[in-house]
């Protein structure tokens, strides 16, 4: 395998709303950004992959129309996943490792604002059985925290806990849209929103855009002085139908930490993509991390949640605590679908 890394990371500050940016707009900061710190142009890129989802944008091909941001003429080698920028990633790694190219760009968007996110994200389901019945992704999520709480593993408590954390954390990210300090009993006692969920347990409503270069070998240490090195990365799916899938575990996620090799060493920071409280729970029991761990320092998903971006920023953000000598260990985190059902994990480590 070739040794492949992430040299660098850009990203749009998450906003409630960005009327004024299009897809063009969107993309282009970002792109220009990842790009000059490095060095580079868009022609110097082997492969450039995109995510990003129409039902966001409420246009057909907007992806096609996303390409313009980064000039591609004369023509590049592009491809795009319609999904969360992190599994364009994956695609691009896979891409570095054939040996054809040295050298790429990932970049994402998404609007969840355009419409109602709850009910676009049903479009999810099996088509079948589940979505006509249209149960919404809070819902659901509701009735995967209702299945962790029954379990008797974790509490309300726990939940709260983790999601006045998340916001504490985001105090000092500049990106994150949803930021503050929170008192937990204070948190207890609101209303449930769906239940067993309050508000705080959920992800705010976001619109952004992020984008990393990925370099193999020593073109790497050729554009960045302190590489985040991809030391394994797998990504598992669970069964489309939630009622053959034990809700309260995520054993795609357990699969995937395990093919790339996180319990190998010491990990310094994780960065999970949780947009629900309970969701972290699940997953730090099944990435098996201890409380030695500093988990989302960046606020996670909880604290800036642009859908089909969430995902590319924790490997951004996990990447970028390594170049700039804050970790030498990091595991990033993204997810797909609902309840956890389809999970990518990536270890980062500095050379």
């Amino acid at each position: 395998m070739k040794d492949v890394a992430i040299v660098s990371f850009a990203q749009l500050p998450s906003e409630r709303r960005a009327d004024e940016r299009e897809e063009v707009e969107l993309v282009q900061p970002v792109t220009s950004a990842a790009l000059k710190q490095v060095g580079l142009t868009i022609q110097d890129m082997g492969f450039t992959c995109s995510g990003s989802c129409d039902y966001l944008i409420g246009r057909p091909f907007s992806f096609v129309s996303a390409l313009d941001a980064i000039g591609p003429w004369p023509p590049i080698s592009e491809s795009h996943v319609e999904m969360d920028g992190a599994f364009a990633f994956y695609e691009a790694w896979v891409h570095l490792q054939t040996g054809h190219v040295d050298t790429a760009l990932v970049y994402c968007y998404g609007k969840s604002s355009l419409g109602q996110i709850r009910d676009v994200l049903t479009m999810q389901l099996d088509p079948y059985y589940v979505a006509p019945l249209w149960p919404d992704s809070v819902s659901l999520a509701a009735l995967q925290a209702r299945a962790l709480l029954d379990s008797g593993r974790h509490s309300e408590a726990d939940m709260a806990l983790v999601a006045a954390r998340n916001r504490k954390s985001a105090m000092s990210n500049e990106f994150a849209q949803l930021k503050g300090e929170w008192d937990v009993q204070a948190l207890l006692e609101e209303p449930y929103f769906v239940e067993p969920l309050r508000k705080h347990d959920c992800p705010p409503i976001s619109d952004g855009a992020c984008a990393v270069v990925l370099a193999s070998g020593d073109r790497a240490r050729e554009l960045c002085e302190r590489p985040a090195w991809i030391r394994g990365v797998d990504h598992r799916i669970e069964p489309h139908s939630l009622g053959v899938r034990d809700l309260t575990t995520s054993s795609s996620t357990r699969l995937a930490a395990e093919k790339c090799g996180v319990a190998g060493k010491p990990v310094d920071i994780a960065e999970l993509h949780a947009p629900f409280s309970h969701q972290e729970l699940i997953l730090r029991d099944a990435l098996g991390l201890d409380n030695n761990v500093t988990i989302n320092p960046s606020g996670g998903a909880m604290a800036s949640n642009p859908v089909m971006v969430a995902g590319l920023t924790r490997l951004g953000e996990a990447a970028q605590r390594i170049s700039n000598g804050e970790a030498g260990r990091a595991v990033a985190h993204a997810t797909s679908g609902p309840c956890l059902q389809q999970n990518l994990v990536c270890v980062l480590e500095a050379e």
